[in-house]
């Protein structure tokens, strides 16, 4: 039986959808409702198919919904991978784009890990933290403009907008610390999790939101299993970048990566060298030889993540007589 190849280009309200069979390409629009997908794939439950599909976020719920029914291969490709992939190109449109996303399947196939539906628990936490990163912002924002509002004295709104956005700020608060006390909700809830976060929260410098980013960015430590991954992932690891003889630089991490998990680490990180463990007395140890101060926070970062994989693997807590080479 031929394998039939399916590149999916996702938008809030359609799916741009080529297939190719045996050298044959033909396309079609539907709506991204699980309706319309769920009669899609009835067509096609009997063939051997790859479906390959962008990761847009929440536009790929309704096929996440349907997609666990069939027996298909399925790939989520990273955005950013998809479009260094695909070198020079001129224009674009989602007719395109769905082709392009079926050709580098079939380019790619052997490289990519497949998709596997997520547990309830860490979707809703995953949900929940981006609500509340967005919150964050928002926050940001309205702190920022408080301080603005000094300057606006000499007409008379100071007063009158301050108030205005006080109210907002501690409105804005106080849903944060309800997304915050669902996630601990879920995390209670769940053994597996429960356990993992008390894991994870026995490294120094490691609290809460460092711990529900961790499980939720690797899916309860089952799609990224290597601490070396994952660190990449973050951008933390320093790559090497020498041509010949002449080009050589210090190796240097890569602007590749998910900076918010990165600033969180680096947080995680500051804290942990503040008090009297072990990551700190490395700090101080590899500064007092004359490293750069950076260089050695973010390889304490490194070793944070590298010791939260250690005690999930060994489904251990942090003890503090660990030595850090």
């Amino acid at each position: 039986m031929k394998k039939i190849i399916i590149g999916i280009d996702i938008s809030s309200k359609t799916l741009d959808i080529c297939l190719q069979k045996e050298g044959k390409t033909s396309f079609v629009t539907i709506a991204n409702d699980v309706k319309a997908i769920n009669g899609f794939f009835k067509k096609l439950a009997k063939e051997e198919v790859v479906v390959a599909m962008e990761n847009t976020g929440r536009y790929n719920w309704q096929l996440y919904e349907v997609l666990p029914k069939f027996n298909f291969e399925v790939y989520v490709i990273s955005a950013l991978h998809l479009k260094k992939s695909m070198g020079l190109i001129r224009g674009k449109n989602d007719k395109v784009d769905a082709e392009r996303i079926c050709k580098f399947i079939q380019k790619n196939q052997d490289e990519c890990s497949t998709w596997k539906p997520v547990a309830t628990n860490i979707q809703k936490m995953k949900v929940l933290l981006t609500e509340r990163t967005s919150r964050i912002k928002i926050k940001r924002q309205l702190l920022a403009q408080q301080a603005d509002y000094k300057l606006m004295n000499t007409i008379g709104l100071e007063k009158q907008l301050a108030k205005m956005n006080q109210g907002l700020i501690k409105s804005i608060q106080e849903q944060i610390e309800a997304l915050e006390c669902e996630i601990e909700k879920i995390i209670k809830s769940d053994e597996s999790l429960k356990e993992q976060a008390k894991q994870i929260q026995s490294v120094p410098g490691v609290g809460p939101i460092t711990c529900w980013t961790m499980i939720a960015k690797t899916e309860g430590f089952k799609t990224i299993t290597e601490p070396r991954k994952m660190a990449c992932y973050c951008g933390i690891v320093p790559f090497d970048h020498q041509s010949g003889t002449s080009v050589r630089r210090q190796p240097r991490v890569s602007a590749y990566a998910d900076k918010s998990v990165k600033s969180i680490l680096h947080m995680a990180a500051m804290s942990a060298i503040r008090f009297d463990n072990k990551l700190r007395d490395y700090y101080q140890r590899k500064v007092a030889e004359g490293k750069n101060k950076m260089s050695v926070l973010n390889a304490v970062r490194n070793k944070i993540v590298h010791i939260i994989f250690a005690l999930i693997k060994n489904q251990a807590t942090y003890q503090d007589h660990l030595v850090l080479s």
